[in-house]
């Protein structure tokens, strides 16, 4: 994937507020003679700049999704596309739009984890939709939402004043199914091989539904055309059927040597809670690692469908568990990758959100780069009904740097109950079986 601005197919992004020291930057693809409704004005919709980019670039795309056609019938025929069709990037002109690289700052002057993980979800979400995306106007279109995130790794920091660039395409297709993945690209004079220039990998997997009825809806086909794609399209088949064992199979009894596993994990958390004098003073408990905070959705967060924005979850899923690493740890964390992220169910606009979050285990093998493994847990709570519900699960991992030398260590996370100690140890084999079917990135 070539960093090239000049591309037909890549879309700037530009900042969204007015620059203080002169005129902004222009609207995209503006045209004064077309009377179409301007993007700041459409109902269920996101407002970031790479969001109001997207849809001004498929306007056409999105605009029957915001008022699809009443009584219209499904499409007919599926069509076969190619990765091609779909692939789409945005670039990110940092080096000189100073109010967009304010928009994207974080205080260690690198580029905002939380707001990248939004913008992906919106890239991968345009890229299914052109993927699916019939070009009948008397058709009703699919409604398409983020089932899950297989896999988010950070290779390298992402610098803040350099150019950035993210380019995604559909690798793979089942029949109501999508995987897209996505590369964020940041080039420097010191690399001038495209593959080391890639700073970021993503894999979404988004699922079709019909608009009409809510059940699941068949997309259209995908062709391979060159290695790389053919060898994307088999990567991401084998994780298909990897998921699909993984959800499709009950809890089973354990065995002997998982049963001493369990054990290993509960027996210093017993010391802990019943001679806590005599406990080991480099373990703490799991429940002694949480943190919690919530919100109530509001409007301006929703998506083209009327609910919340899955990007903007991952957001405040993602600082949360960055703040649970640094009261953790006492230095602050180097984000690795989002191991998993499941989309349960919907959140709309006026639910009260709750976020819990907790270090879930720690790997300590490696002292220069220990691995801090934190869960978060987003809970849809209706007081009124005295119901609460998981809507979300997130799964992260942290390290920190220079941990031993500057004199901190880091504590190991022990299980309190025997419940906590189960779903630790299935994060624990489900994290070794991506890395033994060689599907992590």
């Amino acid at each position: 994937m070539e960093f090239n601005s000049s591309s037909p197919r890549t879309i700037p992004v530009v900042s969204t507020f007015a620059s203080p020291f002169g005129s902004s930057s222009p609207a995209l693809n503006e045209d004064p003679k077309t009377n179409r409704k301007p993007i700041s004005l459409w109902p269920g919709m996101y407002h970031s700049p790479v969001t109001n980019a997207l849809w001004e670039a498929r306007s056409k795309i999105f605009e029957r999704l915001l008022d699809p056609p009443k009584d219209a019938p499904p499409q007919s025929e599926l069509l076969t596309k190619t990765p091609s069709q779909s692939r789409t990037s945005i670039l990110y002109n940092f080096s000189t739009d100073y109010i967009l690289r304010e928009q994207y700052r974080d205080p260690w002057n690198e580029v905002r984890i939380g707001k990248l993980l939004e913008d992906l979800d919106a890239l991968a979400g345009t890229i299914s939709v052109k993927h699916c995306s019939d070009d009948d106007s008397m058709t009703r279109p699919l409604l398409l939402v983020t089932a899950s995130v297989d896999k988010i790794v950070l290779k390298k920091s992402i610098s803040v004043d350099i150019d950035l660039k993210i380019v995604g395409a559909v690798i793979w297709v089942g029949r109501s199914s999508i995987e897209i993945q996505l590369e964020v690209i940041q080039s420097t004079k010191e690399v001038s091989d495209t593959s080391d220039s890639v700073v970021l990998t993503a894999n979404f997997i988004f699922v079709a539904r019909d608009s009409k009825t809510g059940k699941a809806a068949p997309v259209n086909r995908l062709s391979p055309q060159t290695e790389r794609e053919k060898s994307l399209f088999e990567e991401a088949e084998a994780r298909s059927k990897l998921r699909k064992r993984k959800t499709g199979g009950d809890r089973r009894e354990l065995d002997n040597g998982e049963v001493n596993r369990l054990e290993a994990l509960l027996a210093e958390g017993r010391v802990i809670c019943d001679m806590p004098a005599l406990a080991d003073r480099n373990s703490i408990l799991l429940r002694d690692t949480r943190l919690e905070n919530a919100l109530i959705c509001q409007p301006q967060q929703r998506n083209i469908h009327g609910r919340i924005f899955g990007g903007f979850l991952m957001l405040r899923a993602f600082e949360l568990a960055f703040s649970t690493a640094y009261a953790f740890a006492g230095l602050m964390p180097c984000f690795l990758e989002v191991d998993h992220v499941d989309f349960l169910r919907p959140v709309d606009v006026g639910d009260f959100l709750r976020f819990k979050s907790c270090v879930l285990y720690t790997e300590l093998e490696n002292p220069d780069q220990p691995l801090i493994n934190i869960e978060v847990v987003a809970h849809v709570t209706r007081p009124e009904f005295r119901s609460s519900e998981v809507s979300n699960t997130f799964y992260f991992t942290f390290t920190v740097s220079k941990a031993v030398t500057n004199g901190f260590r880091i504590r190991n996370v022990v299980p309190g109950t025997q419940e906590e100690a189960h779903h630790i140890l299935e994060r624990m084999d489900a994290k070794a079986l991506q890395l033994s079917k060689g599907v992590s990135k």
